[in-house]
């Protein structure tokens, strides 16, 4: 039983704060050329969304 969260997101910089009342401190994620980011605190996966670019800078 698996209850890690995935996200798509059409950005390549996101916050994760755990969600819930039990949730973590507020962090942002940098997926740089990647398509994921995965929260060192809840293992929660954000996943860029299909046809969304990767990119490093604005």
């Amino acid at each position: 039983m698996s209850d890690i969260e995935t996200i798509e997101v059409e950005t390549t910089r996101v916050g994760c704060d755990g969600g819930g009342a039990l949730g973590h401190p507020l962090i942002y994620l940098e997926m740089g050329g990647k398509t994921e980011a995965i929260c060192p605190y809840c293992s929660r996966t954000y996943q860029l969304k299909e046809g969304t670019k990767a990119s490093a800078g604005h």
